[in-house]
Order: structure tokens, then C-alpha cells, then sequence
């Protein structure tokens, strides 16, 4: 981080203390709304529960704006910097997180914002957010991977989890899409919304399949992931519970879009794809917990990789749900608060470390 003097002006002082940020902090708004998010989907009501999760939308929105101006600050005076970003194969993946982070806050705005602004305001601002947030997906979804072909020089047993976040972000355009498609024209419009969606959920997934065995090829074979990167284990989560979300989200939204088969067919989707997956996300949880907890005892100190800890698993809080809904089976609905509670103390402890580190003056050099 860039020290600056006393006498500079309080624009300089601003710059400098952003000259090391990077993308990857904008995993911690995903992971702040995503306790809003995934707490409106539980099965089962809880005292106090749609408050906390105003609290939390409200605290998102928040961290959103400060880090919007950060970064804005940062591309202007330090583009040095931001163009390293992009260079380094560690780094740029995270520029999907940008899209994420307006994808799941605009989404937590239609579902508990509109409490406190009205659902006209919320509308609106989740329009705009899921625009901006899908465009720059879709974008960070070809131009990463393109950048790590071309630029990055990557080496035979480089591939790490954090590989899976650019062509992440359409899937979450997918899961959230349907929460616009009562406001648009029935017909087309509904229909193209719909299969849009669709459409992102099949390139996102096709993506994973690809990556997804040459990361767990390095788990098997090495070489070990850094101390500091296993958390990144967690990110596996994300496309595996965001897209049994995004099939159920689209079984419930089906009858009213298209006629039959195809809605029963999404109907059907979302149970004979989203058990399955779900089992393996399961299987994944546990193996990467275990995987920390060997780094723990390795001494595995804190990083912003931690906020993995977040946002997948609240993916699966969400898949959990809809699978609640769909099986009508109380498993999944234990299961859906289950891994609440996990997220909840995941993300307590992590943004409790993020925050000390801040105010010790630690974080930039270690993020």
C-alpha cells in the first residue's frame, strides 16, 4: 500500500489507500447479500428472520456503493495497478465477482429492499442492476477466459477453484432473472427472459464441466493448493448450488411462460437435476472442510479468501429450498437451515477478521 505525506491533498490520501484493491472485494458484498438473499428462501419462518435479512440487504447495498467509488478511484489514479489486475492470472477471475455482487444485491432489493423502498423503487433499481450485472457477467465470462489462453502463460498444475468465478456470474444472472418476468408483457418478452436465462445456465455449466476436472485433478495429483488459497475450495459450491437454484426458480415460474410439455419439463428439471447435484455438492462441503481444516492446523492464517466461506454455501442454502419446495421433503428443508447456520457463522467470523484488518491497516497487502 502507497503511503502518503500529511500534506497531500484528501483526494491523494483517498487514491493511495485504494492502490492495492482489487476485484476479489466485491466477494464480500456476494457474500453479505447472500444472507438476505438465501434467508427470504428458507422453508421454515423464523422470529426476527425477514429483519435480519433487511438488515443485511441494507448493509449490502452499503458496502456495494463504498466499493463502486473505491474501485472508480482506483481505475483512475492507479490504472497501473488495474491493469496488472487483469495480467494476473490470480486476480482477474475475481472481475466476476464485480458482476455478482450487483447481480445479488439488485436481486435482495425485489426481495426484501422493497420493504423499505416500495416495490415500484425496487423494481427499478433491480432492473438496473440485473442489466449492468448480466452485461459485464457475460463479458467477464468470455473476456477472462481469453485473457488466461492468451495472456497469462498459465503452467500445468496452476488451476486452482478460483478459475470457476468469471463463468460463474451468468449462472447467477439465471437464478435471478425470473424475479423480473411478472413485471414484463406476457408473451415474447416472458418467454425470451425465460430461455435467456436458460441459456446462461447452460453456459455457465458447460464451462464448469470443463474446469471443474482440472481443478479436482490438481486436489488429487498437486501440486497443493497455497495455505492461503484453500478456502478457494468453497467457490466449487457456488456453480453446483446456484444452478439447482436457478432450476428451481424456473419450475416455479414455468406454467405462467410457456405451455406444455416444456413447463412440466422444467418442473421435472428441477428435481432430476437438482438431487443429484445437490449430492454432490454435499460430497464437495465436506471434502473442502476437511481441506481447511488440515490448512488450519498447517497454519493457515487469515486472507480475503475466506469470504468463500459465503456466498457458495448460500447457494445452497437456495438450492436446499427449492428443492424443499419441489420434493416436499422435510429433509431439504433441514438441510436449507442447516447450512444457514453454517453461513451465518461463516460470514460472522469472516467480516469480523475483514474488519479488524481494515482498521489495523493490514488488509490491502494481504487481499
Amino acid at each position: 500500500m502507497v503511503t502518503v505525506t500529511g500534506t497531500g491533498t484528501g483526494t491523494q490520501r483517498r487514491a493511495g489507500a485504494v492502490r492495492e484493491l482489487g476485484p476479489n472485494w466485491y466477494a464480500s458484498v456476494m457474500g453479505t447479500a447472500i444472507i438476505a438473499n438465501a434467508g427470504v428462501a428458507l422453508p421454515l419462518a423464523f422470529p426476527g428472520l425477514r429483519v435480519l435479512c433487511q438488515v443485511f440487504w441494507a448493509l449490502s447495498v452499503v458496502m456495494l456503493a463504498v466499493l463502486l467509488t473505491a474501485r472508480a478511484l482506483h481505475w483512475r489514479h492507479h490504472r497501473d495497478r488495474a491493469r496488472a489486475h487483469l495480467l494476473d492470472p490470480a486476480m482477474a477471475p475475481f472481475y466476476g465477482c464485480l458482476a455478482m455482487a450487483l447481480l445479488s444485491v439488485g436481486g435482495g432489493t425485489m426481495l426484501v429492499g422493497k420493504d423499505w423502498i416500495g416495490a415500484r423503487a425496487a423494481l427499478a433499481v433491480d432492473t438496473v442492476l440485473y442489466l449492468a450485472g448480466t452485461g459485464i457477467g457475460l463479458l467477464s465470462a468470455v473476456a477472462i477466459p481469453y485473457l488466461m489462453a492468451a495472456r497469462h502463460g498459465l503452467k500445468p498444475g496452476s488451476a486452482s477453484p478460483v478459475w470457476l468465478l468469471p463463468v460463474v456470474a451468468p449462472l447467477v444472472s439465471a437464478a435471478l432473472g425470473p424475479l423480473l418476468l411478472p413485471h414484463l408483457p406476457a408473451g415474447q418478452w416472458r418467454e425470451l427472459l425465460l430461455l435467456g436465462c436458460y441459456g446462461m445456465f447452460g453456459l455457465s455449466m458447460m464451462a464448469t464441466l470443463v474446469m471443474l476436472p482440472v481443478v479436482f485433478a490438481r486436489l488429487l495429483t498437486g501440486p497443493r493448493l497455497p495455505l492461503f488459497l484453500t478456502p478457494t475450495l468453497f467457490l466449487v459450491l457456488g456453480p453446483l448450488g446456484q444452478s439447482v437454484t436457478a432450476a428451481n426458480q424456473f419450475a416455479d415460474v414455468a406454467p405462467h411462460v410457456v405451455q406444455e410439455p416444456y413447463a412440466q419439463g422444467f418442473g421435472m428439471l428441477a428435481v432430476l437435476y437438482g438431487v443429484p447435484v445437490m449430492g454432490f455438492a454435499l460430497l464437495w462441503l465436506l471434502l473442502a472442510a476437511a481441506a481447511v481444516l488440515r490448512a488450519r492446523r498447517d497454519g493457515m492464517g487469515f486472507s480475503m479468501t475466506w469470504w468463500a466461506f459465503t456466498f457458495p454455501v448460500g447457494t445452497c442454502v437456495t438450492g436446499a429450498a427449492g428443492l424443499a419446495r419441489h420434493t416436499g421433503l422435510h429433509f431439504y428443508e433441514w438441510l436449507a437451515v442447516a447450512l444457514y447456520a453454517v453461513l451465518l457463522v461463516a460470514w460472522a467470523v469472516t467480516a469480523w477478521r475483514t474488519l479488524r484488518g481494515l482498521l489495523a491497516g493490514t488488509l490491502p497487502q494481504r487481499a
